[in-house]
């Protein structure tokens, strides 16, 4: 694809795209002049599903006509509802339906996977994380680590890329238990080889763990093929499933049967026996066996009418667009080069996903609020970071080009 740097261009592609439609499907929010913003900020929080209040309500009038009764009489029946998005949460992630379960939040997951898959021993007690990992994956692990007795200063490695996990792994494979990445740096935009990263692991015999939280809907996964032990990720930023929405999880297949510890809860004893309320655990022979309690069905509903519009434009076709996008913010934001600002995610398209980070400098704050007053959404991150994502499920070239043209002025 040759860009060219002009608004007409940036139309064109607009009215080219398959997917441009899909646009319509959300709701945007307005700026001062009742506009529509450009909203560049999915990696943080994706727009609303205009279908999602008619999913929701749906189930607040089961609520209402059937109290309890909606368990098992409502249109979609709550003790199963979460199957609904079982197909679509494996095409998602590239997983057996066996191996994906929707449940809980994300760090609960994270802390419920090290509970059966971060077992250390004196010889191997290290876990392996990115540089720069997010606070709260970092805060789970330290807090693991401190749970088995071991001190975070001499358990927990943090490594800057591949080739670097790759010289440690050569090294002290031999006491590394646990590698926890994640899909899509939350900082740099930097998406890492997760297949090379489980070969390497799986090698020195170590576990080979995933934060997705800014790769689900984001780049193509492929966890079963894979070959990764266990992934988490939420479902509010690119998946649009609404604030706080309930978070994903994927254990392989080869572990289900397995005799692991885990924390127990009804949910995830074996719906064939769970009512007859016996003391005894039983667990549910796939992912589902992670389970610890019901999920909330208001949040189940949204989500589910954000991943039929997810799955009805497929990874596939919204990754190839994605590229276009990012490629073309690229592009654009080069001929403004010179003008004392960096990007800081790799320019190599399948070493990133939708979010370009760009250091700006101390006035990030300021840049980003006088973005806002002229319509524009993103975010920044200390201490200097400007975060834009394209997200292809609802942005378009022309978007592109105008959050250029506003961010040129701000460095004004």
């Amino acid at each position: 694809m040759t860009f060219q740097p002009t608004p007409e261009f940036a139309q064109s592609m607009t009215a080219a795209d398959p997917l441009a439609a899909l646009r319509e499907r959300f709701y945007f929010p307005k700026s001062t002049d009742g506009a529509e913003c450009t909203y560049l900020c999915g990696h943080s929080l994706g727009l609303q599903p205009k279908t999602a209040r008619a999913y929701i309500e749906r189930e607040m009038k089961d609520w209402e006509l059937l109290g309890v009764a909606g368990h098992f009489r409502a249109c979609h029946p709550w003790v199963t509802y979460s199957k609904l998005l079982t197909e679509q949460t494996a095409r998602l992630v590239g997983a057996l339906p066996s191996e994906v379960v929707v449940m809980n939040s994300l760090t609960v997951n994270l802390h419920l996977m090290m509970v059966s898959f971060y077992r250390p021993t004196l010889e191997r007690h290290k876990i392996v994380i990115e540089e720069n990992a997010f606070p709260s994956d970092q805060y789970a692990v330290k807090s693991q680590i401190q749970f088995h007795g071991f001190d975070p200063e001499e358990s927990l490695i943090a490594v800057a890329g591949e080739e670097e996990l790759q010289a440690l792994l050569d090294q002290q494979g031999d006491a590394v238990a646990l590698i926890l990445l994640g899909g899509v740096n939350y900082s740099s935009g930097r998406a890492f080889d997760l297949a090379g990263v489980a070969r390497a692991g799986h090698a020195k015999g170590c576990v080979v763990g995933f934060d997705l939280a800014h790769a689900a809907g984001n780049v193509i996964l492929k966890l079963h093929d894979w070959d990764a032990d266990f992934a988490v990720w939420c479902t509010y930023k690119y998946l649009n499933g609404g604030p706080g929405s309930i978070a994903g999880c994927f254990v392989h297949e080869r572990h289900a049967r397995e005799d692991l510890p885990r924390f127990a809860g009804w949910w995830g004893h074996d719906p064939e026996t769970r009512f007859r309320m016996g003391p005894e655990f039983h667990a549910t022979p796939d992912a589902e066996g992670w389970q610890v309690s019901n999920p909330s069905i208001v949040s189940l509903a949204a989500l589910r009418a954000a991943m039929d519009v997810m799955d009805e434009a497929g990874m596939e076709r919204l990754r190839a667009k994605s590229m276009l996008l990012t490629g073309y913010l690229e592009l654009l934001l080069g001929r403004h080069a010179d003008r004392g600002f960096s990007i800081i995610t790799p320019s190599d398209p399948e070493r990133r996903g939708a979010q370009l980070s760009i250091r700006v400098g101390p006035n990030v704050h300021a840049m980003c609020d006088r973005l806002a007053t002229e319509g524009v959404v993103c975010d920044w991150r200390e201490p200097d970071i400007l975060r834009v994502a394209p997200a292809p499920l609802y942005n378009s070239f022309s978007d592109v080009y105008r959050f250029v043209e506003r961010f040129a002025a701000a460095l004004d």
